[in-house]
Order: structure tokens, then C-alpha cells, then sequence
């Protein structure tokens, strides 16, 4: 799963990366402990125009009655999404890229205390994730879009800390996730190849989601994989 992220990319090059017209209003700050229900940047399409926009991260089914009515939905499985009430039509119509420079997973010792990691591609260039996206309207309420990140089974990089992994996309899919290229999207909800993250350990700072600055993503030591 993905549930702590960090997003340091300046929104400028994020935009160019994805040709995508940026919104005024995206989260300028680099963020190196990026929790559930802060804004993130988001990549969409709308016929073949790109624009990069705002969104919480933390998805809300159409039929909450307030944001809090129910689990947040920072995830969607990649084998149920298609099914799941809350995920299948923004499955098959609004999906998005998410780019992240790593993301947090925790290792969970029998009788420990839970050991935090970073991971990120191994080629060091930016993560980005597949994701979906959901406008949120209720009377009383502001209107909100937010969006999940989509996760499949581990590969073998991450399987010895943890069984889930964000779905992990190159630029070649992107278009294809986005709905540019037409059908096919679903056989991008694989796991990554085999190799292609790099783990490392860090320090226990960030099991706070009240944590911040870049000493967060510093190994411990000779830490890695």
C-alpha cells in the first residue's frame, strides 16, 4: 500500500514532465511527509489536454454524506477496483498520475516496534503512481476532489516488508492510463518488474505524522536494498 509519500518535484518541472497545464493554485511547498488528506498536484486528461490541479489525497465515494462518513480511502486495489461501488465508474473514467519522488512503507517486526523505510525507483528518476479522482458535492459542505493511489501485489524488492505496492508507472503507459490511448488500461495494474526499486531504512522520525524536512528520507546507516 502507499499510506506516507514524499513530493519535493517543483510544481513547474511536474507540469513540463507531464505536459500538463498547471493549475494557480497547487501546493507549492516540497513536502517530504506527505500524509492522507493533504493536497497533492494530480495529472489528468480531458481529450487528450492535460492539466495539473489540486486534489486531497483521500478519496470519497459519491454517497458520503460529509468527507468523514465513512473509511478514508487513500488506496484502491488493483483487483477489486473494477467491482468495489466506491472505485468502478472513476476506474473506468477518471484516472490520474500521481508523481511522487518515494513513498514510506513499514516493516512490522513480531513484538517490535515498526521499522520505517524509503522506497523509490531504482533509476532515481520520479515515482509516479497510477491513480483515480472524484468530485465531492454535498449541500452544507464544500466541494472537494480528492483522489486514491491504486496499489497491486508486492514484487520481490518490497515483498520482504511488505505485501502491497502503489501501482508504478513508466511515461510510456501514462497516456494509456489516462485514457488517450483508447482501452487496455487494466494491464497496467502490475507490480513493478522485479529490481526496479531501491529500499532503504530511515530513521523512526517519521512514524510522526508530524514530522517534516529532508533529514526524513536519510538512510540509517548502511541501510538499503
Amino acid at each position: 500500500m502507499c499510506g506516507r509519500m514524499a513530493i519535493t518535484l517543483p510544481q513547474d518541472a511536474m507540469a513540463q514532465m507531464f505536459a500538463a497545464t498547471p493549475d494557480n493554485d497547487l501546493p507549492q511547498d516540497p513536502n517530504f511527509n506527505v500524509c492522507p488528506t493533504n493536497r497533492i498536484a494530480v495529472a489528468t486528461s480531458d481529450a487528450g489536454a492535460r492539466r495539473l490541479r489540486p486534489m486531497r489525497w483521500g478519496f470519497v465515494p459519491a454517497w458520503y454524506k460529509t468527507p468523514t462518513d465513512g473509511p478514508l480511502l487513500i488506496n484502491a486495489r488493483s483487483e477489486t477496483i473494477a467491482e468495489k461501488p466506491a472505485f468502478r465508474e472513476a476506474c473506468r473514467q477518471r484516472r490520474c498520475l500521481i508523481a511522487a519522488d518515494g513513498f514510506y512503507e513499514w516493516e512490522r517486526p513480531k513484538g517490535g516496534q515498526p521499522l520505517p523505510w524509503y522506497v523509490t525507483r531504482a533509476d532515481g528518476v520520479p515515482m509516479v503512481f497510477a491513480g483515480i479522482w472524484q468530485d465531492w458535492e454535498k449541500p452544507g459542505h464544500d466541494p472537494l476532489t480528492a483522489c486514491a493511489i491504486v496499489t497491486c501485489a508486492a514484487n520481490a524488492d518490497m515483498a520482504r516488508i511488505h505485501h502491497r505496492l502503489p501501482v508504478v508507472l513508466d511515461p510510456a503507459d501514462w497516456a494509456l492510463w489516462l485514457g488517450e490511448e483508447g482501452k487496455g488500461a487494466a494491464r497496467l495494474m502490475r507490480p513493478a518488474p522485479d529490481g526496479a526499486l531501491h529500499l532503504r531504512r530511515v530513521g523512526t522520525e517519521v512514524n510522526s505524522n508530524r514530522a517534516s524536512g529532508p533529514q526524513l528520507i536519510e538512510p540509517i546507516g548502511d541501510a538499503g536494498a
